[in-house]
């Protein structure tokens, strides 16, 4: 059964990666697809920014824990959480990549790409998250939308 057959409210949804990187593209278009059906007000760039994020944590996991992860997607109302639960014992830390290697950097990524992100114990692993906060978050209660009209509307001076 897949997600988008069930209820059209944003009711968390967790399933399974088996580890394999092969797994990891599946999962993270499942990720965005749910996203889409939830209509969570993400720009295309935004759900571009959160399926390289959801990559990312997922290839740590697939490849730190060689065994099966756990996805969770959850919409709050203003973000769009992502956590990744895996049995290894290794921390996320994203200084860990030497200066000449070409990998280790996917948190990083994470980090300059997400609203906010971090991780926890779990269990005898740890979840790894991150946030991806709706495009039209109020500033001062009022939509960046008619920040920018009323913007607009003053004199250029």
């Amino acid at each position: 059964m897949s997600p988008l057959d069930t209820a059209s409210f944003p009711v968390p949804y967790e399933w399974g990666v088996e580890p394999d990187v092969a797994a990891v593209p599946p999962a993270r278009r499942l990720i965005i697809d749910i996203a889409r059906f939830w209509k969570v007000p993400l720009s295309d760039d935004a759900l571009r920014d959160a399926e390289l994020c959801a990559g990312e944590l997922l290839a740590n996991a697939v490849e730190h824990s060689k065994a099966r992860c756990y996805v969770t997607v959850r919409w709050t109302g203003i973000r769009l959480r992502v956590e990744v639960s895996d049995t290894s014992l290794r921390l996320p830390d994203p200084e860990t990549a030497a200066d000449t290697t070409t990998g280790g950097r996917g948190l990083l990524l994470v980090a300059g790409l997400a609203h906010s992100w971090g991780w926890a114990p779990a269990g005898v692993g740890k979840v790894v998250w991150f946030e991806c906060a709706a495009d039209q978050v109020a500033i001062d209660g009022r939509q960046p939308a008619a920040l920018a009209a009323a913007a607009a509307q003053l004199p250029p001076w």
